[in-house]
Parts: C-alpha cells; sequence; structure tokens
C-alpha cells in the first residue's frame, strides 16, 4: 500500500557486552536504501541489541539510545525446527510485527512481516560473515 518497495544495502559493526543477567550482542547498522525503479537512494541507521537468553534470543531496537531501546520479540525455536520465530508478535498501535530467522552457511537471515491497516510489509534481511 505504501508502494516503498526497493531494495537496500549497508554494513554492521557489531560491539558485545558481556552483562551478569545475559550475554548482549549490538549491530550497528548503516547504509542505503532506493524505492523500486529510482535511482536516488536515503541512507539509513539503526542499531538493534541481541539478548542471548537461555531459551530464546531476545531483539531490542535502540535508534534512539540504549537507555529508550524498545523491545521488538523473542524469537524462540520454530515447533518444525527450521529455525527462529517470534514467541508472539510486537505491536506498535494497530501494527503487528513478527520475524523468522534463519542462520546458514555464510550467516544469517532475518524475514520480518509488517501487518496492519495500512500495511502489508514484507522485509528481508541477509546478514553475511566476512
Amino acid at each position: 500500500q505504501c508502494e516503498w518497495s526497493g531494495e537496500g544495502y549497508g554494513s554492521v559493526t557489531v560491539s558485545e557486552d558481556d552483562q551478569v543477567r545475559c550475554f548482549h550482542v549490538r549491530f550497528h547498522e548503516e547504509g542505503h536504501f532506493a524505492l523500486a525503479g529510482q535511482s536516488r537512494e536515503v541512507a539509513f541507521r539503526n542499531v538493534y541489541r541481541w539478548e542471548l537468553e537461555e531459551d530464546r534470543l531476545r531483539l531490542f531496537h535502540e535508534r534512539r539510545g540504549r537507555e529508550a531501546a524498545v523491545w521488538l520479540f523473542d524469537l524462540i525455536e520454530a515447533e518444525d525446527g527450521s529455525g527462529l520465530v517470534a514467541a508472539a508478535p510486537h505491536l506498535c498501535g494497530e501494527d503487528r510485527y513478527t520475524a523468522r530467522l534463519a542462520v546458514n552457511s555464510d550467516g544469517f537471515a532475518l524475514d520480518w512481516r509488517i501487518q496492519g491497516p495500512r500495511k502489508d510489509e514484507s522485509i528481508a534481511y541477509r546478514y553475511f560473515i566476512r
């Protein structure tokens, strides 16, 4: 509906925190996104915090800083063993965010699904290890 199909690319710098409660990894992401059919790119930046718990991987968005982190969802093992899935959707207003994470030989894929009254979006993140 929003017609913002397109493609982006970027890089990730990783920082680690070994906390008492759990192990944290932060992905500091930056890159560029272009709408399909357009050559003009838009710069983006994000910070995601991944927390490894005993039975789940928690994902937080820290775009506005550590103190203002937004919990997105907990990823747990899928019943079919195909990877990790959101234990419950993240609700943002009337929008529902879910995700699926699958590890592959050169990194991992994180596929987002966002649904709401004005949204019906799929976002495919591909993280490659260099």
